[in-house]
């Protein structure tokens, strides 16, 4: 062991600081690079939240403005189409339109549409459960489920 410390002290090894900036750097990178992808993940929850957001607050418009469906009116408001216009942005998508939301469809989510109440209002709510990346996993989070809602005052036509 002494003969050990004194060859690296007689070559200057412990003096040195070559090297310095690769040690260092293979220490920060890591953290730099985690730290990177949670803010770009988090990015990604908070702008999928935002487009759910706009989906039911169009939803919502639509139902407020159209007629109710008493079968003497022509057109008629009606869930299938406020859904629509919910996920894709519009009342009639091509056949090979892109979601909002990835994952947030006719067949994944669940929007529901609470009619006219006393006060007036349609309510229109969801939840959608975020498909992260393996970030969050890594982190120990748990599934993020983004629940929302948007109230509009009905008016009729």
């Amino acid at each position: 062991m002494i003969a050990l410390r004194k060859f690296l002290s007689d070559r200057g090894f412990w003096s040195r600081d070559d090297g310095a900036v690769l040690t260092e750097a293979l220490v920060a990178v890591p953290f730099i690079t985690l730290f990177a992808a949670g803010v770009l993940e988090f990015g990604n929850l908070f702008w999928e939240r935002m487009q759910i957001d706009a989906g039911l607050r169009d939803a919502g418009r639509y139902l407020a403005r159209c007629r109710p469906d008493s079968g003497t009116y022509d057109p008629t408001c009606n869930a299938v189409t406020a859904k629509m216009i919910a996920f894709y942005g519009t009342q009639s998508p091509a056949a090979n339109a892109a979601l909002r939301v990835r994952g947030w469809g006719p067949d994944a989510a669940d929007i529901t549409i609470v009619p006219v109440d006393a006060d007036g209002t349609i309510t229109v709510q969801t939840s959608h459960v975020y498909q992260s990346s393996p970030v969050f996993s890594w982190l120990g989070i748990d599934q993020i489920t983004i629940r929302s809602s948007h109230e509009e005052r009905y008016m009729g036509w």
